[in-house]
């Protein structure tokens, strides 16, 4: 079975993704053939196969990522042939960067409905090179939050299973997705309680409501406890 969505990530330390992309729901994805998975070592493109990062020119703290290994990778990628089930011909190229637009979950939804290729770069140290981005070898910037952490490969983590779950197929079932109170246009980032058994728990009771039966009593408790 042909993948139905393509996720190549450029990172420096692969080893990080083992885990993450390989448990639960992301490993069922790609064991299904929903979901095809590659890492590339950004190490690997450089000219001695370990320098890639360097002094900024004007001085300051820290290194930056160079450009040339991070545009050899990127054009590695691009320049393999996408399995035949994938719609794009090139990938959606993302840098995962502290001043990119903050990931939501419209920008979520965009990805998953409009990109089955998407490569992700994962910054380290100071940052990169601005000319990769100036290059034009970068379609988006994208944040998980205004903080700054070591560097991209956790929100790589983040961008991948907040979009797989919108590709049919991953989750349990179709409409899981949609069913999250994220995912609905009118209460966006409200959520309401969730009970699964036992109906006590050393004490604490389920609420009746809940256990009625009755769909519209529930819907109307649900709404009552949006939070």
């Amino acid at each position: 079975m042909m993948a139905r969505v393509r996720i190549d990530i450029l990172t420096l330390f692969p080893a990080m993704f083992q885990g993450p992309l390989t448990e639960s729901i992301l490993k069922r994805a790609v064991d299904a053939g929903l979901l095809s998975l590659h890492l590339h070592d950004i190490r690997d493109f450089a000219e001695d196969r370990r320098q890639v990062d360097d002094k900024p020119y004007g001085g300051g703290a820290g290194m930056l990522m160079m450009a040339d290994p991070i545009v050899k990778a990127i054009e590695h990628v691009m320049s393999v042939s996408p399995e035949q089930a994938l719609q794009s011909h090139t990938p959606h190229r993302i840098f995962l960067s502290p001043r990119g637009k903050t990931l939501t979950q419209t920008r979520v939804e965009r990805l998953a409905s409009r990109h089955d290729w998407l490569l992700l770069l994962c910054g380290h140290y100071e940052g990169i090179d601005q000319r990769v981005i100036d290059g034009g070898w970068i379609d988006e910037e994208l944040s998980i939050g205004h903080y700054v952490l070591t560097g991209g490969e956790l929100p790589a983590m983040v961008l991948v299973d907040a979009v797989m779950r919108h590709l049919p197929g991953v989750l349990g079932k179709s409409a899981s997705a949609e069913e999250e109170s994220f995912s609905r246009s009118l209460q966006r980032k409200r959520e309401y309680p969730h009970y699964p058994r036992p109906e006590v728990f050393r004490g604490l009771q389920v609420p009746s409501e809940l256990l009625s039966g009755h769909h519209a009593e529930i819907e109307k408790w649900r709404r009552s406890r949006l939070y």
